[in-house]
């Protein structure tokens, strides 16, 4: 969109999955890549734009801003904690809140995002309960290793399903080939020993899935990946120029939710980051508020909550009513924020 001189003020991008829309309680479509000047009239046009083309198409309601995929990426609204983004997590101007509430936005379900100071030693009882866990004999850890990437996949849809279909009754199963493509466009800067799996007698029971900040880079190529920025590219990787990690995604079965799981990937996974250094910092992102279980397993290793995304719902026919993913069941209030530590590797 531009303004009468021509400039360029503001875009949106509205779509839809006629199978995902149909797994919601309404018929929903998305919006995202939104950016606007900070003027509620231009928003509006935006908004108004991407409603009436999903509305002309069956949708009753427009979740934004959001992507064309999963939620692992380019997903939310930053509404606090403006700091770098990590790779995969989208950066908004503190403005962006009010135009979206201005216009109608509800908070579908808030996004906490937690860094945690890979400088600092874990805490002892944690250490404790994964190094038993990982002696167990019934349980074993392996990570990822691009030769038994079918079976990795094939392992990581099993544990979505059981791990997630609990938390809502129009539950989407994993898209394994979107997966597939995600890990082949990271191949670049993808470390095995940054992927993890828990195993109980051959049964897949969770995963964790670490990616390095490859942001860390791409800001240094001013958006441009020509032949010369793809050899500043792999200088820099060579030279160890990343020094953070964003965890992308964890789940565990809900059977061995409280069996200590998590701890033992933490433990395998620290044994091979001793020998990565260069890595200070993890962003462990996102988990839901509604998900306690997790945030307590982040505050528990160390973590402090660092930012706060709103994914935001608009009901396009206003005879229905808005209704949250899930009650709210951890409060901001209650987690410890990053300003209160010093966190490295900036």
């Amino acid at each position: 969109m531009t303004n009468e001189k021509g400039q360029l003020i503001g875009r949106i991008a509205a779509f839809y999955n006629m199978k995902k829309a149909k797994a919601e309680k309404v018929l929903t479509g998305g919006a995202g890549f939104f950016e606007c000047i900070n003027n509620q009239e231009s928003a509006n046009l935006l908004f108004n734009t991407a409603r009436e083309w999903l509305a002309e198409r069956g949708m009753l309601a427009m979740d934004a801003p959001v992507n064309f995929g999963e939620n692992d990426s380019n997903w939310g609204l930053l509404v606090d904690g403006f700091t770098h983004p990590g790779i995969g997590m989208p950066y908004h101007l503190p403005y962006y809140k009010d135009l979206f509430l201005n216009y109608g936005f509800n908070v579908f379900f808030k996004q906490y995002s937690f860094h945690l100071d890979l400088t600092k030693k874990f805490p002892e009882r944690f250490w404790k309960i994964a190094e038993w866990i990982g002696k167990k004999p019934d349980f074993h850890f392996k990570h990822f290793s691009w030769k038994e990437t079918d079976a990795f996949i094939a392992d990581a849809a099993y544990i979505y399903e059981k791990a997630w279909s609990v938390l809502k009754d129009d539950f989407t199963p994993l898209d394994t080939e979107l997966l597939r493509e995600t890990l082949n466009g990271a191949k670049a800067v993808l470390d095995e020993e940054m992927i993890w799996f828990a195993y109980h007698k051959d049964e897949p029971i969770s995963f964790f899935i670490m990616f390095p900040d490859a942001n860390q880079i791409l800001k240094k190529l001013n958006g441009k990946l020509h032949i010369w920025n793809m050899l500043r590219f792999l200088y820099y990787k060579k030279t160890k120029s990343i020094t953070r990690i964003r965890a992308v995604a964890a789940g565990v079965i809900p059977k061995y939710q409280n069996s200590g799981v998590e701890s033992g990937i933490f433990w395998h996974m620290n044994e091979k980051m001793k020998h990565k250094l260069q890595y200070k910092e993890i962003e462990l992102s996102w988990v839901g508020d509604f998900n306690p279980k997790m945030i307590s397993l982040y505050e528990a290793v160390g973590a402090v909550k660092a930012k706060t995304h709103f994914t935001m719902r608009y009901m396009i026919d206003n005879s229905l009513s808005f209704e949250r993913f899930m009650p709210e069941k951890v409060k901001p209030e209650k987690l410890k924020e990053i300003g209160d530590v010093e966190i490295k590797g900036k």
